[in-house]
């Protein structure tokens, strides 16, 4: 009687070569798709907040202040969910005019979120997803134009 030892005791480690060259891929691209996603929910929840921020602006204050205002909503809520906003990623414009009645107030977010684990020392442009939001506020009709000064 003659057995074969050959293969004896191989398949644990075709296993666990087979989990690592699965797995490790799988867990890049969840890490990859967490982080668009929570950047997504940011830009969505920023540009909501500095739409109503904008349009409840205070009496006496200035359009200006209003995007100030609005800016620094969009900037916590991004900071909410782990993300930097830059200052040339938020929009703001209104049709026909900021802070008359009638008017409305779109809010426009573009950001890039660069995929984990990349390092800088590759040189180049770091890869990344492009997200975008927008969201539209209205002034209100029957209210008192402000801003203007």
């Amino acid at each position: 009687m003659s057995r074969r030892r050959g293969e004896r005791g191989s398949a644990v480690v075709e296993f666990s070569w087979l989990a690592i060259l699965l797995m490790v891929p799988l867990v890049y691209v969840m890490l990859g798709v967490f982080d668009v996603q929570r950047a997504s929910y940011g830009a969505t929840a920023a540009t909501r907040a500095a739409g109503r921020a904008f349009v409840i602006v205070p009496d006496g204050l200035s359009e200006d202040e209003a995007r100030a205002r609005a800016y620094e909503a969009a900037r916590i809520a991004m900071r909410d969910q782990g993300m930097e906003l830059n200052p040339g990623d938020l929009r703001i414009s209104c049709d026909p005019a900021c802070l008359h009645p009638g008017s409305t107030v779109t809010v426009a977010l573009d950001a890039k979120v660069r995929l984990p684990l990349i390092p800088d020392a590759l040189g180049g442009e770091p890869p990344a997803v492009h997200i975008t939001a927008q969201h539209t506020e209205p002034y209100g009709t029957y209210r008192e134009a402000k801003g203007t000064g």
